[in-house]
């Protein structure tokens, strides 16, 4: 049986794509929605470009008859522009008082006027919605109503990265002796997978490895190992710079929660690889700007690199840090990276002046071709899956790109754990053989730091 869904205006700003997704069904889009993506068309950003989409799609869809009728869709479904959305009498009493001239009751008008005209008997109608109150509003009214689905993954079984594997303790014994063992045919593992070896026999044996051209490897990154003055504090961070630092793993995701060492870890191996090793030629470091609890700064004066530096405080934070550590390493103390004067100089504009590092929000990404770069991607879990196509397309030959993110601490307004890109992207890429991702789990940040993000 046919059912008909009511697309309100975010779906289609959050993913153009929505026109299609509904198969053989029938798809109504209020005129209100029409109306409010002509308002966004204009923006240069996300939201603009997906709204100029939504009307080049619609454009298109028009050379096959009229959309006040409906048209077929390449799915076998239908499309339709319902234009009578201004009728509140269908509403209850109590709820006529709502002002037509809103779009969300315009919209939620024609879903419950479709509802009546359609009846039980003839396929449900279903209002879809990212907007949480909206869809309250018409679970009140006795519409159905939902959020964008095809676009979800199921976050809370979100690949980790790594697992455990038990074998006999020969088996155990001969990793140690020949650096490498093939992978048990009972066994399945993703490229790049870390796996802890343990001893059937004996538990407390084990050994780190990770799984590669179809064989366990030990880890190239040992817990001795320093990384631009940094030790891993724990195993996850230990997986973590082995993957950073292997330039076979060209795409590297890093999720954990707050005080983890994401984005510190990343930072030190861009700058090992780029001041140490010259294996790049510059860090280049990107962010979403998505402000926290939507406080917008508004209007910041200056140039770009001024403007952007608000979002960018906690990178400048970390480089800090990186730098006051490292200078304290004896052995790196003998290298001086400021020399004379130079050392009163912000060390990221030290950087900046000498072309080894740059701060760019996302919006300026598109159109940019990236070669021989080391690219972390902060923060993004507030980053659509198109975002994140849009920054893995930009990649040039001789780049690496690490993306860092938090998916308990979203802010974009239409994201959540399971349909933002960061999440989209690790399920989808890790079968790939130039990917890897680990989870952290453990806070290293501070004891406070720790009981915030256990407790609160």
């Amino acid at each position: 049986m046919s059912k008909t869904f009511v697309l309100d205006t975010n779906v289609l700003l959050h993913n153009p794509g929505a026109l299609f997704v509904f198969e053989e069904n029938q798809v109504v889009i209020p005129l209100a929605v029409i109306e409010e993506i002509d308002n966004q068309k204009k923006r240069q950003d996300e939201i603009g470009r997906n709204a100029r989409t939504v009307s080049r799609y619609l454009d298109e869809l028009r050379t096959k008859g009229k959309l006040s009728e409906g048209v077929e869709l390449p799915n076998q479904g239908m499309l339709r522009i319902e234009i009578n959305n201004r009728q509140m009498e269908s509403l209850p009493e109590h709820l006529q008082f709502l002002d037509c001239a809103k779009p969300d009751n315009r919209i939620l008008a024609v879903a419950l006027n479709l509802s009546h005209q359609m009846g039980s008997g003839n396929g449900h109608v279903t209002l879809v919605s990212k907007d949480l109150n909206l869809r309250l509003k018409a679970d009140l009214l006795g519409i159905r109503a939902e959020d964008l689905t095809n676009d979800k993954v199921d976050f809370s079984h979100l690949y980790t990265g790594q697992r455990e594997m038990w074998l006999p303790q020969a088996d155990l014994d001969l990793f140690y002796q020949a650096g490498s063992f093939p992978l048990p045919q009972t066994e399945s593992a993703h490229p790049h997978q870390f796996v802890v070896l343990k001893s059937n026999e004996n538990p407390s044996s084990s050994a780190l490895a990770r799984f590669a051209d179809r064989e366990l490897n030990p880890l190239i990154f040992n817990s001795n190992s320093k990384c631009f003055g940094l030790r891993p504090r724990n195993k996850e961070q230990l997986f973590a710079l082995d993957l950073l630092m292997d330039p076979r793993v060209k795409v590297v995701t890093l999720a954990g929660g707050a005080g983890t060492g994401k984005t510190l870890l990343a930072l030190a191996a861009g700058l090992e690889q780029v001041l140490e090793q010259n294996a790049y030629a510059k860090l280049l470091v990107t962010r979403p700007v998505i402000p926290l609890e939507g406080q917008d700064l508004g209007f910041l004066p200056g140039d770009k690199e001024e403007k952007i530096r608000p979002w960018m405080q906690p990178i400048y934070d970390n480089l800090e840090f990186l730098f006051r550590f490292s200078a304290s390493d004896s052995a790196r103390g003998q290298k001086n990276l400021f020399k004379g004067s130079e050392r009163n100089v912000g060390i990221e504009d030290y950087l900046s002046y000498t072309g080894q590092l740059e701060m760019e929000a996302l919006t300026y990404i598109r159109g940019r071709s990236i070669p021989r770069q080391f690219i972390i991607v902060d923060e993004a879990q507030n980053c659509t899956p198109h975002a994140i196509k849009t920054m893995l397309t930009r990649v040039g030959e001789g780049s690496k790109i690490v993306f860092t993110g938090d998916i308990d601490q979203i802010d974009h307004p239409y994201l959540d754990s399971a349909s933002n890109g960061f999440t989209v992207m690790v399920e989808k890429i890790k079968a790939q053989a130039i990917t890897g991702h680990v989870t952290l789990i453990r806070g290293e940040r501070s004891e406070i730091a720790e009981m915030g993000a256990n407790i609160l």
